[in-house]
């Protein structure tokens, strides 16, 4: 089965900032970094959402695997990236297999509020610990790719690299997820549960696969963007930032694999510029542009260019 057409967007997307990393400055290289790596988070809650479910604690995943990239090089000796990411990854999948036995059996507010507690319980945790740096947190030892350190492990050419060729992968991933049997049925169990049921379909097996696969692409996220700032602290796991992974889905909309990443990208830039230009008012800014999408935008960003097909033919 050859490439689709949004495929091969995707591709030649990751390709244009391959290209770009040449020669745009190094504070653009981490900005584009952090909005990739968030993507990836976002990523699993449209994933979520798809089948009606919104969390407000994916910043749990992102966390862990956020520590996974710091402890497994301070205290495990491990280096490489690719290495560390896969240590997190198996981490949250078993946390998120056990979880989600537990928070499959809830909807609604009651889910949003568990997946919340979960992730604040980490945030506890971490706080608590000072072999971790307590509120501090610890920095992110050197790190080399495939065992080649091109730049001392603190290249942010490379990272960006690395998080876009992992973000490419995950995105055509999920592209051809969400149009096979069980992510078409994660609409239906959006619209009605229990028809899905006369389908012959488990609607908790069906939501308990979804929530796993966004915790995985949650625990890169958070690896990701340890391996690009060189350093990890319990905020990874505040309400707060789970409350930016659902604003930025809102504001690119569950349409498509590729308006996350859009979106993040346009919601990092907006914060930098905001509390740069406005740094006792930025969350008022923020505020105004989620206000404006909900009311211009109700499916997001993407439903830009849907209208526009719609339109041209």
């Amino acid at each position: 089965m050859g490439l689709q057409k949004s495929e091969i967007m995707l591709v030649l997307a990751a390709a244009a900032i391959t290209l770009l990393s040449f020669v745009i400055p190094d504070w653009l290289a981490f900005t584009t970094t952090l909005a990739i790596a968030s993507a990836l988070v976002v990523l699993g809650v449209v994933l979520l959402m798809r089948a009606g479910l919104v969390s407000f604690g994916q910043g749990l995943y992102y966390c862990i695997g956020g520590y996974a990239v710091g402890m497994g090089g301070r205290f495990l000796g491990i280096n490489d990236a690719l290495l560390l990411i896969a240590m997190g990854v198996v981490v949250t999948v078993a946390l998120a297999m056990l979880l989600g036995l537990l928070l499959t059996r809830y909807r609604e507010i009651f889910f949003a509020m568990l997946t919340l507690a979960f992730s604040m319980i980490l945030y506890g945790i971490l706080v608590k610990s000072q072999n971790l740096g307590s509120t501090d947190g610890f920095g992110v030892s050197d790190w080399t790719l495939l065992w080649f350190d091109p730049d001392g492990g603190k290249g942010s050419k490379t990272v960006l690299w690395l998080a876009t060729a992992v973000g490419l992968v995950v995105a055509l991933f999920l592209n051809r997820y969400f149009g096979s049997a069980i992510g078409l049925a994660c609409e239906a169990i959006r619209e009605n549960e229990v028809r899905v049921e006369y389908m012959g379909m488990s609607r908790r097996q069906i939501l308990y696969i979804n929530y796993v696969i966004a915790a995985a692409i949650g625990s890169i996220g958070g690896s990701l963007t340890s391996l690009a700032a060189g350093h990890v602290d319990p905020t990874m796991a505040y309400w707060t930032i789970s409350g930016e992974f659902v604003f930025i889905a809102l504001l690119g909309g569950t349409g498509h694999v590729a308006a996350s990443f859009i979106a993040a990208m346009i919601f990092i830039m907006v914060r930098t510029y905001a509390v740069e230009l406005f740094p006792n008012s930025w969350q008022m800014i923020l505020g105004i542009v989620l206000l404006l999408i909900i009311l211009f935008l109700p499916k997001g960003i993407w439903s830009l260019f849907t209208r526009r097909r719609r339109v041209g033919s």
